[in-house]
C-alpha cells in the first residue's frame, strides 16, 4: 500500500509538471517539460549523493577512524543482506542522520556528531537500521526524483509571468499565469510532503525488522526529536530542499504532523513502533 501511495503521488506530481508546461507552451511546452525533467533527474541520479554529502560537510570513514559506527553499519547490513553502504560523519551537534545513493550497490549513511553523543549502542543500531531501511526500499532515489520535480515545477511556474499571459493553452491568460506561479509550486511541495512521511513511516517499519528491536528506534527518535528542537542545523537550514532527507526534521519552526511537515509527527512514530514490538504506553 505504501508502494501503491507512493507511486500514485509521484504520477500526480509528473502530472501536473507537464501540465504546467502544456499550458506555457501547448504540446511543444509538454514536451520540453518532459526532457527537462528527464535531464534534471539524470543528473541528479548521478550526481545528488555527492552534493548531498558535501553540502553538510560529511567526511567518509573507516573501521579504524570510526570503529563502533563502522561495525554497526556493517553488521546491520549483513543482517539486512546488503552492500556494504560507505559510511560518513556530519560535525554537527544538531542529533540527526540521513541515508544517500541512487541504489544499494551506490549508497552511503551519514550520523552527525550530535547524534553519536547523544545515542546509546542500541539506539544509534536503531537509527542505523532505518537508513539502511531507506537504501533498501530505494527511498533514497524516490526523494530524489520527487525533489528534483519539485524544483522543475517551481522553475517552470516562475517562468508562467512571462509566457503564461499569452498561451492560447491558458484561459485565464494572466490570471492563469498567477495561479500556476503561487499554487503549483505549493501543490508540489504538498505532494513531495506527502511521499516523505509515508517513506518516513515504511523506513521505519522496515528498520525495527532490520535491527531486530523496534524499541530501539523508537527511543533513539524521542531523544533526536529533543535534540533536534533545542539545536540548530545551519547546514540544513541553508539548504532545506535536503530536510526530508534527515531522520528528524532538521528545520526549526515546525509543528504537528500536518500537510506542511516534511515528517510524520514523532508520536504518531514512537506509538506505531510500540505497536509493532507489542508495547503500549504513553509517548516521552
Amino acid at each position: 500500500m505504501n508502494y501503491l501511495r507512493t507511486a500514485i503521488l509521484l504520477a500526480a506530481m509528473t502530472a501536473l509538471f507537464l501540465v504546467i508546461g502544456f499550458m506555457l507552451g501547448g504540446e511543444a511546452g509538454m514536451a520540453i517539460a518532459f526532457l527537462i525533467a528527464i535531464a534534471m533527474n539524470a543528473f541528479a541520479y548521478w550526481n545528488s549523493d555527492r552534493m548531498v554529502l558535501s553540502m553538510h560537510g560529511a567526511r567518509e570513514v573507516d573501521e579504524r577512524s570510526a570503529p563502533s559506527l563502522y561495525r554497526v553499519v556493517a553488521q546491520l547490513a549483513e543482517r539486512a543482506d546488503m552492500p556494504m553502504p560507505k559510511v560518513y560523519i556530519m560535525e554537527n551537534d544538531q542529533p540527526n542522520a540521513f541515508a544517500t545513493g541512487r541504489n544499494p550497490e551506490n549508497a552511503a549513511v551519514a550520523a552527525t556528531t550530535g547524534l553519536l553523543r547523544l545515542l546509546n549502542h542500541e539506539e544509534i543500531a536503531g537509527v542505523m537500521a532505518h537508513e539502511l531501511a531507506h537504501v533498501r526500499n530505494r527511498d533514497t532515489l524516490i526523494m530524489t526524483i520527487t525533489a528534483t520535480i519539485a524544483g522543475a515545477i517551481s522553475m517552470l511556474a516562475s517562468f508562467s509571468m512571462f509566457f503564461g499571459g499569452h498561451g492560447r493553452n491558458n484561459p485565464l491568460g494572466l490570471v492563469g499565469a498567477l495561479l500556476i506561479m503561487i499554487l503549483a509550486p505549493i501543490a508540489a511541495a504538498l505532494v513531495q510532503m506527502a511521499i516523505s512521511r509515508t517513506r518516513e513511516y515504511a523506513a521505519d517499519a522496515s528498520g525495527a525488522e532490520i535491527c531486530g528491536h523496534p524499541l530501539w528506534l523508537a527511543s533513539a527518535l524521542e531523544k533526536l526529536e529533543r535534540g533536534a528542537a533545542t539545536i540548530d542545523n545551519e547546514a540544513a537550514e541553508a539548504n532545506p530542499a535536503t530536510a526530508h532527507m534527515f531522520i528528524i526534521n532538521p528545520l526549526h519552526g515546525r509543528s504537528m504532523d500536518n500537510l506542511f511537515s516534511t515528517h510524520p509527527d514523532t508520536r504518531n512514530r514512537v506509538e506505531r513502533l510500540r505497536q509493532i514490538a507489542g508495547v503500549a504506553g504513553p509517548w516521552g
